[in-house]
């Protein structure tokens, strides 16, 4: 049915369409803003989501942290906390709720905190306590380890847990303080003090378990930083989780992000100790067995190449004999041929009977074989000096000439050559060959040069 009048009324939006327009106008005028106030009716639900209300001494506004973002968070908020949150600014719009989507979430003195831990990391920096060139070197394989923390903390469980199974045989001594608080400032300073005035510890750890930034704040003040720095002893800082940076990890001469890193840092690895110790003695055993192959076949080598005494002298008596045999029979061929040319002498004298010539041949034969007796004589003893001086420098080098001499050859038990007084030991029997004749005795004494 057309209505008789036409509607002059403005155009009216729904509410869904209001709600929407609200959301956007209020998304596109405030991008991420920063709020401050106590949680209350603070609900987690099955979903992990957190929602809550931020208030203050006026007003308040609705809060949801989903699930994504606020598993981020380490220690989670609880009923009447002071907070600070990150977010942006939008309405849910099937209530028409006006909230703060939150991404992200800490406690409200944190901002406080963070200027003083930058103001003091500054001023250090600016002193040069954090130069890598005043850092002190580790002990590749220290002698007593020292840790600064609390007693009865995970830290000191944590790190006696690695020790005793990486390498057992390092003594630890712990220097007790509190890690946490208004007076554990001046207690981790003694303690540092009391490890120096100790010196037994060749490394220092000091540190302890996670916490939030208000539970690790003592080893953000500027008395612990330069204890650390001022100590001698080489200091390792291990303060809380990975994530965790203190002033002390700087001015320390090694950062571990957790206790148990910083024990696995300074202590050697047992096992592979023990791996290498049976690489080298696998090793060991190789060159051992390749020496000792090298050995025996020079002692092979120098074996075969000395000569038995006894041999020299049979090789010089057979040289000496083959000598005498041809000595012998030069002197028959020599005198062969004298006589065989006499013969022909003779028949050539019995051709010519001439008396005078005769008479003359018969003198000229005497003086021949005059001559030729003094040359066989000269030749003869000639040959006889030869072989007398070839005898005389057989003599000299022979062994039997060196015991004539009054020198000994002094053998052991086995026949073996005695050439060294550490080769025999008291009650041994030794036989020992003079120059004539043989000795055995039994060893009283024994004298080394």
């Amino acid at each position: 049915m057309t209505p008789a009048y036409p509607d002059t009324r403005p155009h009216a939006l729904s509410v869904s369409e209001l709600n929407r327009q609200a959301r956007r106008l209020l998304e596109t005028s405030f991008m991420q803003v920063w709020v401050e106030g106590e949680i209350s009716g603070l609900s987690r639900p099955s979903s992990g989501h957190w929602y809550f209300s931020l208030k203050d001494q006026k007003c308040q506004i609705r809060c949801a942290m989903f699930r994504g973002a606020n598993q981020r968070i380490r220690t989670p908020p609880r009923e009447g906390d002071q907070i600070r949150i990150r977010g942006k600014v939008t309405l849910y719009e099937n209530r028409g709720d006006f909230q703060v989507i939150v991404e992200h979430l800490e406690p409200a003195g944190l901002g406080a905190l963070q200027q003083a831990f930058e103001a003091l990391k500054a001023k250090l920096q600016a002193e040069g306590l954090f130069e890598p060139t005043r850092k002190k070197p580790l002990p590749a394989t220290p002698r007593h380890i020292g840790v600064v923390t609390s007693p009865t903390g995970a830290a000191i469980h944590d790190i006696l847990t690695v020790l005793a199974r990486r390498c057992p045989a390092i003594p630890v001594t712990l220097y007790p303080t509190a890690v946490q608080g208004k007076a554990a400032t001046s207690e981790i300073v003694n303690a540092i003090a009391r490890a120096q005035q100790h010196n037994v510890a060749d490394v220092l750890i000091i540190g302890r378990g996670g916490g939030s930034l208000e539970d690790l704040w003592c080893f953000n003040e500027e008395a612990v930083a330069r204890a650390i720095a001022g100590c001698p002893i080489p200091t390792v800082s291990a303060v809380g989780h990975e994530v965790d940076v203190t002033i002390a990890d700087f001015v320390a001469d090694l950062r571990a992000p957790t206790p148990s890193a910083a024990a696995e840092k300074i202590s050697p690895d047992q096992q592979d100790w023990l791996r290498r110790l049976n690489e080298q003695r696998v090793r060991l055993g190789h060159s051992a067995q390749r020496l000792f192959k090298r050995l025996d076949n020079q002692l092979g080598h120098l074996s075969a190449r000395l000569r038995d005494p006894r041999r020299e002298l049979q090789d010089k008596a057979q040289r000496m004999d083959e000598l005498d045999m041809r000595l012998n029979k030069a002197m028959r061929q020599k005198l062969e041929h004298q006589l065989l040319a006499t013969g022909h002498l003779k028949q050539r004298l019995g051709t010519q009977s001439p008396q005078k010539l005769i008479t003359s041949t018969h003198e000229q034969v005497v003086r021949l074989s005059e001559r030729m007796q003094a040359a066989i004589q000269h030749n003869l003893r000639q040959q006889q000096d030869k072989l007398q001086f070839q005898a005389q420098t057989l003599n000299v080098v022979s062994p039997l000439a060196t015991l004539g001499r009054g020198y000994a050859i002094v053998k052991n038990e086995n026949g073996d050559i005695v050439r060294n007084a550490n080769q025999l030991t008291k009650g041994d029997t030794i036989r020992t060959q003079l120059g004539q004749g043989y000795i055995s005795a039994n060893v009283t004494e024994i004298e080394t040069s």
